[in-house]
């Protein structure tokens, strides 16, 4: 299919020039027409049409989910928990001094309620911290472009056959897309005829798909009317209702829509886009006419809106910084210097980290090395030095050291002769003792 458009489309010119004012030039970001079915004979041509320049703009899918989160919330109900919960009785504070906590209790006697605590959101039936309110603000408001640029990106992604395959839609089989059928297709009135109409234009696999994805919802929506939850299939996109609206309504996951009155979350489900659109020929031609043929000037069929212009032409950013014409006039690239973790070091084990400390440090220890190996000058002084010492030592204990008489033999002296005279006063004592006996 691809092989058959870019052939197609080689030798036709732009269906909308590119302003000058913007600085770019002038590429060819889509094919300039589109195909047109016959809608009893899809495999017949009944002509072409210009592509719309609002299939040219901006993907913005960040500003689809925006978008729909918002306006999803717009169909909400409100809900909330009653006024009177947990405060439907009597309760009133005991006061202090019953030994009991201040919190109001229930009057009464007879019964457990009796004296239980109420009201406070720590007590069992009273009332929640917070609870849901009915004016809650439950609905958003959504700028009108900023919606309507939501909706010009997904007009944009039901293009861009990879993306519509990316959302679970079966195209395999389809011609191309945009996927543009004659107006005739407007005034089909029969289901059956519908349903064959999309089977010839290879939409089959695609609605067998919907039928097998009917599920059973899981949860409480199965008691309240949504008991089944079924995939989304292509939507028909017209510009007169004659009967296409009744003949579709009943073909599992076929929606149809109005292209006067688009709606981003039908164009974008779940807020994603890319969903499969078949359009009528007055269809594509009212939207060349809502859009206009440029993106420079304001729309015709919105007031004061410009659909969005692109900030690059050509949003391949890789293929550009790959490309042979950039990377000839960059320098190579530069290896970041490789940065370790800086480690707190203890200077007391760490020499170098000392003698940053320190700068005598290592000539310090470089002398004490030398003093301990022997053949070197610091070795011989040390000797030197305590030889010189021994001998002073030897000098001074001759001259103050003499034999008995040190301070400690005559400290112990005075404690030897008081043993010695309590030992012979004890003798003598014997000695008189054993004289008395005889």
């Amino acid at each position: 299919m691809a092989q058959a458009i870019l052939a197609q489309a080689a030798d036709l010119p732009l269906p909308f020039p590119i302003p000058a004012r913007f600085g770019v030039a002038k590429m060819a970001t889509a094919r300039p027409v589109i195909s047109v079915y016959k809608f009893d004979n899809p495999s017949e041509k009944s002509g072409t049409v210009a592509m719309p320049a609002v299939m040219a703009s901006p993907l913005r899918p960040d500003l689809v989910r925006d978008v729909h989160k918002n306006m999803s919330k717009n169909k909400r109900q409100a809900y909330g928990v009653s006024m009177k919960a947990g405060y439907d009785t009597a309760a009133e504070s005991w006061g202090t001094g019953r030994a009991v906590s201040r919190l109001p209790r229930v009057p009464g006697g007879g019964t457990h309620r009796a004296g239980q605590g109420a009201f406070g959101n720590m007590a069992r039936g009273g009332g929640m911290f917070n609870p849901n309110r009915i004016w809650r603000r439950w609905h958003r408001r959504v700028n009108v472009t900023k919606k309507r640029h939501a909706v010009v990106s997904c007009l944009a992604a039901s293009a861009l056959p990879p993306l519509v395959m990316a959302r679970g839609h079966r195209i395999g089989a389809v011609a191309e897309l945009p996927l543009v059928v004659s107006d005739g297709l407007e005034s089909v009135t029969k289901t059956k005829q519908a349903f064959d109409t999309l089977k010839k234009m290879g939409c089959g696999e695609e609605l067998q798909r919907i039928v097998d994805s009917k599920k059973i919802r899981a949860g409480k929506g199965k008691m309240r009317n949504r008991r089944h939850k079924m995939r989304r299939g292509p939507m028909v996109i017209y510009a007169e209702d004659n009967g296409i609206v009744r003949a579709m309504r009943n073909i599992p996951g076929v929606e149809t829509a109005n292209v006067s009155r688009l709606n981003l979350l039908k164009l974008a489900p779940g807020g994603n886009f890319g969903r499969f659109l078949i359009w009528t020929e007055g269809a594509i031609n009212k939207l060349q006419e809502m859009y206009g043929k440029t993106s420079d000037a304001v729309c015709p069929g919105k007031r004061r809106y410009s659909m969005p212009r692109p900030q690059m032409e050509n949003a391949d950013v890789a293929r550009i910084i790959n490309s042979d014409e950039v990377q000839s006039a960059l320098r190579p690239k530069l290896e970041p210097p490789k940065k370790m973790p800086k480690l707190k070091k203890n200077p007391l084990k760490n020499r170098k980290l000392m003698a940053k400390l320190n700068p005598g440090y290592l000539k310090k220890v470089e002398m004490r090395r030398k003093a301990q190996q022997e053949g070197t000058p610091e070795y011989e002084l040390v000797q030197a030095k305590k030889k010189a010492r021994v001998a002073a030592s030897k000098e001074y204990n001759k001259q103050h050291k003499k034999g008995a008489d040190t301070f400690y033999k005559t400290l112990m002296r005075a404690y030897e002769s008081k043993a010695a005279e309590a030992a012979a006063q004890k003798e003598g004592e014997g000695e008189e003792a054993g004289g008395d006996e005889d």
